[in-house]
């Protein structure tokens, strides 16, 4: 062999080991990228088939009052779900837990539509399950494959009904939510807040769920729990401390049930700097009741109660404001120097108020209240002298007053469902009139509280603690104040509001809420009574203590029945309660006649005009 043909050789030789050497370098990479760096990703598709999901819910956050007495807690309690590889076998098994499980409990086709939005995972059946339950499932775990039962926190309110309005419930997510994506991050099955504090602080409450993993057989039955083994642990979501004094929202609740158990309405009591102390819808109902799911029988007793004991009546309910709006009048006519607190109107009081042909009663028909200043006029709650008032601001400083003060939107707490109020601007009060002009007659309404304006207790007790301190309108909060949240200067000088509360302390030490009781405690504040259809008396009275160094605002509504001179006294024990100075049995004072306000506490109506009779009407103070 030639030099030539060796070297050729060596050549190819060389070539071929170099290839060998590069197959191998491929082979290698490919072995070690299918064993090292993507083993993880094939086991796990490897185990797909054989293992399930199962959420691991996260501790809600704690709801706290502003002394750290718990509002809303989380007690040890179990889920149970069960693992299915077809619809049919669900049904069978669910059809089986009948034997062992109360008649009804279970709502078959709930369930089979949470394991139709995802096969592979174990379909909740219950949730915040009772420890007795888990105890007859486990015993007669065999006849019922499939069956995975996890502790898990549950949501418990100790105050229960006392609460309800305030805090809210949880429940799960439902399908419409997941959709709208009303809940950011939550998932099939969570739970989430529906109302009051749990649903506006939902995102800080929820925390993060985890996800542990179950080993089940070809057929869907589970044969182990994998343990921590792939196992992410939930997050626990943060607590909260609100502004609620809760045994002063315990005295307000137990107080209504003792004294007023047939009597709709509120009360919502909060600092001078809106710091909301208690707040008590009636009638109410047990949030605990929702936890882990309503039953069906349950939830259509609350929805068909004619009394809407799911209603909020603090802040979805709009009512006749009736007299406590005539400081809203007077503080009108005073930021325009239209008068002063030692003002005499032109015509006195005779019980009534000719303007045009009409006659325009005040509730005290029998003689009227005389020539009076606006200090005397608040503390009589007379209906001529706010009349008077009325037309001198005129429709426009009426509308345009009522608008910078706020009477026209939310009062900005920090509870989603909250309703605007009701206050007309010009243009939608000839739109109500179909389009004719605004008529003269609706002043001398919209001065004492009638015509179409509807306020809410919480938006008018906000008023009322503006008037008790600097003249500002804040949004009223329970675990803080809304960033976007309005604030209304009511325009008024410090001497101005010195007089308006000079005023609402003579209306309890001797007006129209003299009888409360709240003299001693130095209570100021303002009686009304309006009606709502059909002809049911509803009762106002807000007021604050003590007069010279607030402390507390309290609001209170009573639907069907009572005046305000008479529902005075409750709020005087609420401010007693939380002064520390427990007020006995208050006197009751009632006016015998009473001229009404139309309207409609839940959907309320505008309210008329008087009719053209030559008889006009006027508010109970």
């Amino acid at each position: 062999m030639s030099s030539w043909e060796s070297w050729q050789l060596a050549q190819r030789a060389g070539r071929a080991q170099a290839v060998l050497v590069l197959i191998f370098l491929v082979l290698g990479s490919a072995f070690f990228k299918a064993q090292v760096v993507d083993g993880a990703e094939f086991r796990v598709r490897s185990e797909g088939s054989r293992l399930r999901p199962i959420p691991l819910p996260a501790p809600r956050g704690e709801i706290y009052d502003r002394n750290g007495l718990l509002i809303a807690e989380n007690v040890p309690g179990y889920s149970i779900r069960l693992l299915a590889s077809n619809e049919d076998s669900l049904r069978a098994v669910l059809s089986r837990l009948d034997d062992f499980v109360p008649a009804d409990s279970v709502n078959v086709e709930k369930v089979i539509e949470r394991w139709l939005r995802a096969k592979y995972e174990p379909v909740l059946v219950f949730a915040s399950s009772e420890f007795g339950l888990v105890s007859t499932l486990e015993e007669h775990r065999v006849a019922i494959p499939g069956l995975v039962i996890q502790a898990e926190p549950s949501r418990r309110y100790p105050d229960s009904s006392a609460v309800a309005h305030l805090v809210g419930y949880v429940s799960e997510i439902s399908e419409r939510e997941l959709a709208e994506g009303r809940f950011p991050d939550a998932r099939q099955g969570e739970i989430v807040g529906k109302n009051g504090l749990e649903v506006e602080y939902d995102s800080l409450l929820r925390g993060r769920q985890g996800v542990r993993y179950v080993e089940v057989t070809r057929r869907g039955q589970a044969i182990r729990d994998r343990g921590v083994s792939g196992s992410v642990r939930p997050r626990e979501g943060a607590s909260i401390r609100t502004t609620i004094d809760l045994p002063l929202q315990r005295f307000v609740d137990s107080m209504w049930r003792a004294a007023m158990p047939d009597k709709n309405g509120a009360l919502v009591a909060m600092t001078p700097q809106g710091e909301i102390l208690a707040y008590v819808s009636y009638p109410s109902y047990d949030p605990n009741a929702f936890v882990g799911g309503i039953d069906v029988p349950t939830f259509t007793r609350l929805n068909t109660d004619s009394n809407r004991p799911l209603f909020d009546r603090v802040i979805q309910a709009t009512y006749p404001p009736a007299s406590p709006w005539k400081l809203a009048t007077a503080a009108m006519g005073l930021r325009r120097n239209l008068v002063t607190m030692d003002t005499r109107m032109r015509t006195p009081c005779t019980g009534g108020y000719q303007f045009g042909s009409r006659l325009f009663r005040c509730w005290k028909r029998d003689g009227g209240h005389g020539s009076l200043t606006l200090t005397q006029a608040i503390a009589t709650s007379c209906d001529v002298y706010f009349y008077q008032l009325g037309l001198m601001i005129d429709q426009e400083g009426l509308l345009a007053d009522g608008a910078a003060m706020g009477f026209g939107e939310r009062s900005g707490v920090d509870l989603e469902r909250e309703k605007s109020a009701g206050f007309p601007t010009a243009k939608s009060y000839i739109r109500s009139r179909g389009g004719t002009s605004w008529s003269r007659g609706e002043i001398l309404n919209l001065s004492i509280g009638q015509g179409r304006n509807v306020q809410t207790l919480v938006g008018m007790t906000s008023f009322y603690a503006a008037l008790a301190t600097d003249g500002v309108r804040r949004a009223p909060f329970l675990v803080r104040r809304r960033t976007a949240a309005k604030e209304f200067d009511l325009g008024l000088t410090p001497p101005q509001l010195r007089g308006l509360r000079d005023a609402l302390a003579d209306v309890v030490d001797m007006g129209t809420a003299a009888a409360s009781g709240g003299r001693d405690l130095k209570v100021a504040g303002k009686t009304g009574t309006g009606q709502f259809p059909p002809q049911k008396d509803l009762g106002w009275f807000i007021g604050y203590a003590p007069s010279d160094a607030p402390k507390i605002v309290v609001g209170i509504v009573v639907e069907e029945g009572l005046h305000g001179s008479s529902v005075a006294g409750y709020v005087v024990k609420a401010i007693g309660k939380y002064l520390g100075q427990p007020v006995g049995e208050a006197r009751v004072k009632v006016t015998e006649d009473l001229t009404p306000v139309s309207g409609d506490s839940i959907t309320p109506a505008p309210l008329t005009t008087p009719r053209d009779t030559g008889r006009g009407r006027g508010t109970r103070p």
